[in-house]
């Protein structure tokens, strides 16, 4: 008996995919998704940033309805919930009723109630996916994505979410319900503190003159160690800011925290002291590098 070799199953069609947005992590999730046999086009308000991904196979849009025409999926990557707002908007002549809007920017609770609207005026699926991580896992598909849609919408995402990032938390069954969005927010409440624990603790180091190599070592190992602070006492320590996430972005996430916050009746006594860290660091210079320059607010100057 001769044995058939088994007919080799062709890859499953992929979505089209825009991406409005090609920053820092939406640059990574462009590539990736291209890489990975997904067809996208791209747009940014810096023409030249969507330009950058054509080497990757990416079609750099010259307009938001120049890439969203005839996409399955719409990716929005921008840094707030206004500027997401302004791109949908000058994308609506390409739109078309019935895809799937895949809303990864921190934009708070607010102005995810302007978007949700938007999404049901123009009938578009609303998956609110924010997600956690930032340079590194987004190059490396290694993201944390905090999703909520509605049971239709998931099916069409998964594969696009299983590229991007190494695990997927649906939360809510309701892209509208701000249930991705809340917890994003609670998730960064926790990173602002450890980012400002790190950069408290060596500034006060060289202000007593203590070795900060004496400070990781006691905590090295121990039950207050961690990978996020190894990483970012390591930044500070040896004055390499490359932004992963820049003080100006994490002076607006602070302040959706604390919007939040005050609509729940909740005191962030902390997060507001760090958001004013953030404010002092950027005004001293230092906007545009990674949060963990939020350390230079211990100084005068």
């Amino acid at each position: 008996m001769t044995n058939t070799p088994p007919t080799a199953q062709p890859n499953p069609v992929r979505p089209t995919v825009a991406v409005l947005g090609t920053g820092i992590i939406g640059a990574a999730i462009a590539r990736n998704l291209s890489r990975n046999d997904f067809t996208v086009r791209a747009w940014n308000r810096t023409p030249a940033k969507a330009a950058a991904l054509t080497a990757d196979g990416v079609t750099a849009a010259d307009t938001p309805a120049d890439a969203v025409s005839g996409a399955d999926i719409v990716v929005t990557v921008l840094n707030d919930g206004p500027r997401v707002l302004d791109a949908m908007r000058a994308a609506v002549p390409g739109l078309r009723a019935g895809a799937v809007w895949v809303q990864i920017s921190t934009v708070g609770v607010d102005a995810l109630d302007e978007l949700s609207a938007f999404a049901r005026e123009h009938e578009l699926l609303l998956v609110d996916a924010p997600v956690q991580g930032t340079r590194g896992p987004a190059e490396q598909g290694q993201l944390v994505v905090l999703a909520a849609g509605a049971p239709a919408s998931r099916e069409v995402v998964q594969p696009l979410f299983d590229t991007i990032g190494r695990r997927t938390l649906w939360v809510g069954e309701d892209g509208t319900s701000g249930a991705a969005t809340r917890l994003k927010l609670v998730l960064n409440t926790w990173v602002l503190a450890l980012t400002h624990g790190v950069g408290e603790a060596l500034a006060l180091a060289k202000g007593l003159d203590v070795d900060p190599q004496l400070f990781l070592e006691v905590v090295g190992g121990g039950p207050m160690d961690n990978a996020y602070f190894q990483l970012k006492s390591a930044a500070i320590l040896s004055d390499d800011y490359t932004t992963s996430f820049s003080v100006d972005n994490a002076e607006k996430d602070a302040r959706l925290v604390l919007q939040a916050a005050d609509h729940a009746g909740i005191h962030m006594d902390v997060v507001a002291a760090g958001a004013e860290r953030f404010r002092r660091a950027s005004a001293q210079g230092h906007g545009d590098k990674d949060m963990a320059a939020g350390y230079f607010a211990g100084f005068d100057k």
